[in-house]
């Protein structure tokens, strides 16, 4: 089952699905028994002229039908159900259950039947070119694509990135293909009219009409989600149709939906032609992508944070922590440093520096704008190569009272401190290096419980000054008040992660 599918199985039964059909070539429906959906008319839609007809006609010959073959594998000794490891299995009980799945075999020694899955492309270059979504061709063993007029075609895979979710093909014709153009999807606003093309469930080429419904949505699915949201309806086998503006132009890619049934209610989401369009031409021209690497995990910027470290209005990127041995350290980057830009560019949140970072050439040296104990400082930096096991810059969103030493209380916040004694220490499973005061205790109705703190974290930091002891937090957050600060930054550590937690005082 994918990532997408994975991260977003959520309460009520409501989650984010990728849309690819996937079935059993040997239990294919047929149309008479085709699963049933809903698809609500979008009351008020308007076309150009009172028809969409024409930019059908223009675009409908460059969609395409993308069907994907794996083998797979053996029976499980425990569920007797083939297709034990296949990446749809789990993706296809979900929505249909057991409906449609292959009957437990007896003989251990007969062949697995084969998977196939239906997605959709788009044709961007009349010699063959087709852009999809990557979880459409994932774990394929081969790859058929068949165009508007029902030729069939033999595909090969160019290139795909999975950190976008996008995959280039290659077909060969004898003749020259239709093809659709890009569009400009940053032009694009919270109710303007779009046109979503695929082939929903396989019964053939569909086009259905909604409205840009809104922008830059995160799945968190991959480390540069900014996806559109769309009610145009979408169901499975429309992952990777293009999304088309009123002129035609392709402005997203069809890659979600949201759903309690795993049929359109009218939640969709598409990947920016923008950001598309770039992966795109980077796959064509080499298969893959190596993505720029700093080495930080960062967090957004509230309010609090702003007022606790002197910025006069929140943005930028809090850095949490720096890995040891990164880009980011061997630059001097710091705990605790605010970044507000990087390579010319403004970082406005965390996902601003993900992207940035990731676009930029590993082996690059670029420039980071940071906000430092009060000051604004640049910072010369080499960036490094992304791969699998590490993150560009992992955004931390963060989310019993220890015995016996020396404590210490800031009742205006409701906190109870202690200090790290060998006892506390093993209780904790800390290692012996680890500095700082315990959180004994947190008053539920009071400004730390408010922004998040807990019992048992560990303070190793206010307003980006190590601490030591319980004693030291206490006069560091005196001293705070005293200031003027409206808040007080604390650097918290918990279960093996740091994260700055803004305090306010007012809510004390």
């Amino acid at each position: 089952m994918s990532d997408i599918l994975r991260r977003h199985r959520v309460a009520a039964l409501l989650g984010a699905a990728l849309i690819i059909s996937p079935f059993v070539m040997t239990f294919a429906q047929s149309a008479s028994d085709a699963i049933p959906t809903t698809q609500t008319p979008v009351a008020g839609i308007t076309a150009p002229n009172g028809s969409f007809a024409p930019i059908v006609a223009a675009d409908k010959p460059a969609v395409v039908t993308i069907t994907t073959v794996m083998r797979a594998q053996s029976e499980s000794p425990d569920d007797g159900m083939p297709l034990g490891n296949s990446p749809f299995d789990d993706y296809f009980r979900q929505f249909f259950g057991d409906q449609g799945m292959p009957a437990p075999r007896t003989p251990p020694q007969q062949q697995a039947p084969r998977a196939e899955a239906l997605g959709s492309g788009f044709i961007v270059a009349s010699d063959g070119t087709i852009v999809t979504n990557n979880h459409v061709v994932d774990g394929a063993s081969s790859i058929k694509v068949t165009l508007d007029d029902g030729t069939e075609l033999p595909a090969k895979l160019v290139g795909r990135d999975a950190k976008n979710d996008l995959a280039v093909l290659t077909v060969k014709s004898d003749k020259p293909l239709p093809t659709v153009k890009w569009g400009d999807s940053d032009k694009l606003m919270p109710g303007d009219q779009v046109l979503a093309f695929g082939n929903p469930f396989g019964i053939g080429t569909t086009v259905t009409a909604g409205i840009v419904s809104a922008r830059g949505r995160d799945l968190h699915s991959g480390p540069f989600d900014d996806f559109i949201q769309i009610d145009a309806p979408i169901n499975h086998g429309n992952s990777g149709g293009p999304l088309v503006d009123v002129n035609g132009n392709v402005v997203g890619i069809n890659t979600a939906i949201y759903s309690p049934n795993g049929g359109s209610v009218g939640v969709g989401f598409a990947i920016p032609s923008d950001q598309a369009q770039k992966v795109v031409a980077k796959l064509m021209k080499g298969g893959s992508i190596q993505y720029g690497y700093l080495g930080v995990e960062i967090q957004p910027v509230t309010p609090d944070v702003a007022g606790a470290v002197g910025l006069d209005h929140p943005g930028g990127a809090l850095v949490s922590h720096v890995n040891e041995g990164s880009p980011a350290a061997k630059a001097g980057v710091e705990t605790g440093d605010v970044i507000t830009g990087f390579a010319g560019q403004d970082v406005k949140d965390p996902k601003d520096l993900s992207r940035a970072v990731a676009d930029v050439a590993p082996g690059a040296r670029e420039t980071l704008n940071v906000w430092r104990k009060g000051k604004a400082v640049d910072i010369s930096v080499n960036v490094g190569r992304n791969t699998d096991d590490v993150k560009t810059a992992s955004v931390d969103d963060g989310s019993g009272a220890p015995s016996a030493g020396q404590g210490s209380r800031v009742p205006a916040m409701g906190l109870g401190l202690m200090d790290i004694t060998p006892d506390i220490r093993k209780q904790l499973n800390l290692a012996d290096n680890q500095r700082g005061a315990v959180v004994a205790s947190v008053n539920p109705d009071k400004a730390a419980a408010a922004s998040g703190i807990q019992a048992d974290d560990i303070i190793v930091a206010v307003n980006q000054m190590p601490v030591k002891s319980a004693r030291q937090v206490t006069q560091a957050i005196a001293q705070a008040g005293k200031s003027g600060k409206k808040s007080v930054l604390l650097l918290v550590e918990r279960d093996g992660s740091q994260i700055y937690v803004a305090v306010p005082f007012a809510n004390g």
